[in-house]
């Protein structure tokens, strides 16, 4: 679907933006791949690995409406993938998340809709699930801009979509590189916030492969979340260091002990697919009847239970400490 067309991203320097604009180059032949970005030297380093004749890089801002409007003309496909993602430094400065993660997205979707845009998927994070912390806040504020995207584009306009997914594996400034940093710096036990901590684990072409799915699934609307494994930190820590011992240092300020990527308060809009789980809007699109118990691709979903709730403390599927460290040989 991606062939001749013109697909931008949002924060396209960062690792999902990289990994995505390598599948698009593998798999198709776009015509064009826009990364915009406000990291000049970042955007420099990725020209001098991505250098197919279709790339083009826009230094700007998504604070900035009248620059996206311009980056987005004659685009067909966009990816939002910009945000201030770093739990602690949203709790300390919660004004400049806020500028990004929700004024940023209202203007994504004006200068799609301003732009005639076909179709754009938002990321989320299982952090807007119940949010504690005020990045989590943001970006629940952010998912319900562009589930509400859809009324505002009218029956002809853009379509509108979420995917919401869990802690990427071996993204830039995640756990896992920070510990192989410490320990390749000396330090003999890994710092643990707190030894009952879970989190839901997705590699970063899994979460490409999704996004990419759910382009094709999609009506409008929709809050994708896919069914992926959780971990427990002592088996990471374990995976990693090759022992369980362990500092304990403290839950920092706005994290959670687990994650839910699907509340249990919106089990009545929830659908279950054979791999992953459908939020379906829990407004009313007042130009459009959508039937979500089949998506674009033929796919049907049933009802979730009463009182469903996808949690990372009680996920069926946790992985194993031997399935970790086979993880992160292939991952790093």
């Amino acid at each position: 679907m991606f062939d001749n067309k013109a697909i931008l991203i949002t924060g396209g320097t960062g690792s999902f933006g990289q990994r995505f604009s390598t599948y698009l180059l593998k798999n198709y032949s776009p015509k064009k791949i826009i990364i915009f970005s406000r990291d000049e030297l970042k955007q420099f380093e990725m020209q001098q690995q991505f250098t197919a004749p279709c790339m083009r890089f826009f230094i700007g801002d998504v604070r900035d409406k009248d620059r996206l409007k311009t980056a987005m003309r004659d685009v067909d496909y966009v990816v939002h993938a910009a945000a201030l993602k770093q739990v602690p430094a949203a709790e300390y400065n919660p004004n400049e998340c806020i500028k990004t993660n929700i004024y940023g997205a209202q203007n994504v979707i004006d200068a799609a809709i301003d732009t005639d845009v076909s179709r754009v998927i938002a990321l989320s994070t299982d952090k807007a699930a119940n949010p504690v912390n005020l990045y989590g806040a943001t970006k629940l504020a952010s998912d319900k801009l562009f589930v509400a995207a859809n009324n505002m584009s009218g029956a002809k306009g853009p379509r509108f979509a979420v995917v919401r997914y869990g802690n990427v594996v071996g993204s830039r400034g995640s756990v896992v590189p920070f510990f192989h940093q410490l320990l390749s710096q000396g330090i003999s036990k890994l710092p643990v916030t707190h030894d009952e901590m879970t989190r839901f684990w997705i590699t970063l072409d899994e979460g490409v492969e999704f996004v990419v799915q759910n382009f094709q699934r999609m009506q409008g609307g929709e809050i994708f979340v896919p069914k992926i494994p959780s971990i427990r930190i002592l088996d990471l820590v374990e995976s990693i260091s090759g022992q369980r011992e362990y500092d304990l240092v403290g839950i920092r300020p706005g994290e959670k002990l687990h994650e839910v990527m699907v509340p249990q308060e919106m089990a009545h809009h929830s659908l279950e697919f054979d791999d992953h789980y459908v939020i379906t809007p829990a407004i009313k699109f007042f130009d459009k009847t959508v039937d979500y118990f089949k998506n674009k691709l033929g796919e049907e979903g049933l009802p979730v239970e009463d009182k469903f709730e996808y949690h990372s403390g009680t996920n069926p599927h946790f992985l194993t400490v031997q399935e970790l460290k086979m993880l992160d040989k292939v991952v790093l």
